[in-house]
């Protein structure tokens, strides 16, 4: 069996917040200036992720099922004369990536994951399997709007971050574990992954083939 303890959780909740209000009310988390760059996931997972204070020996777990999908609907919507800025920030560095470069933070190791039905095992597989002690989890989505028919966008916002330890030290508030197990199929999307992490609920089930995922709280 596989398994970390869970040392510190943080998560963002932010409703159908726009992104000129996350900046508001982000923006002291970050370096003066540089909010003003950040795309609104950007905005979610590096404040939750900076509350973890990353590290030069951690490894680093990101995902994301849509990516930047508000600065993706903007760059579309600018046709037929597309906008070079928007662009830019459809392209732009993953939503952990934006936050550690504006602290000028480095990590050991950087797995970012994105798509497919089984997402969470495969970023739960990720942070269970890397060489470091310390492992910080996160993930995240942008609210989409006219993307989210065509299944492209999320229809919710939120953001969250998990330190795992190899060892149960003093104050760990829960365990995660994937075990081997005989059934087929199995998924759990990252959107219903978060509601357990934020809401601190137990979980126990498939979620990809031939994988359970434990996930307890202390």
């Amino acid at each position: 069996m596989l398994e970390r303890f869970i040392q510190v959780v943080r998560t963002d909740d932010p409703g159908s917040e726009e992104l000129a209000a996350t900046r508001e009310r982000l923006k002291g988390r970050f370096a003066p200036g540089t909010v003003r760059r950040m795309t609104q996931l950007g905005l979610f997972v590096g404040a939750v992720l900076g509350e973890l204070e990353p590290g030069e020996e951690d490894t680093l777990i990101y995902a994301s099922q849509f990516g930047e999908s508000r600065a993706l609907e903007g760059f579309l919507d600018s046709f037929p004369s597309a906008s070079p800025t928007l662009f830019q920030t459809s392209i732009h560095p993953s939503g952990a990536q934006q936050g550690l470069i504006g602290r000028q933070r480095s990590v050991r190791e950087f797995f970012p994951l994105a798509g497919g039905a089984q997402l969470v095992c495969s970023a739960v597989q990720a942070a269970l399997l890397a060489p470091s002690e310390r492992v910080l989890l996160c993930g995240g989505e942008e609210r989409g709007t006219w993307l989210v028919a065509s299944g492209a966008a999320s229809d919710q916002a939120f953001a969250f971050a998990l330190a795992l330890t190899c060892s149960r030290l003093p104050g760990a508030v829960g365990r995660l574990a994937l075990e081997p197990m005989a059934e087929p199929g199995g998924a759990l999307a990252l959107a219903d992954w978060f509601g357990l992490v934020h809401h601190r609920r137990a979980f126990a089930g498939p979620v990809a083939p031939g994988w359970r995922l434990i996930l307890e709280w202390l």
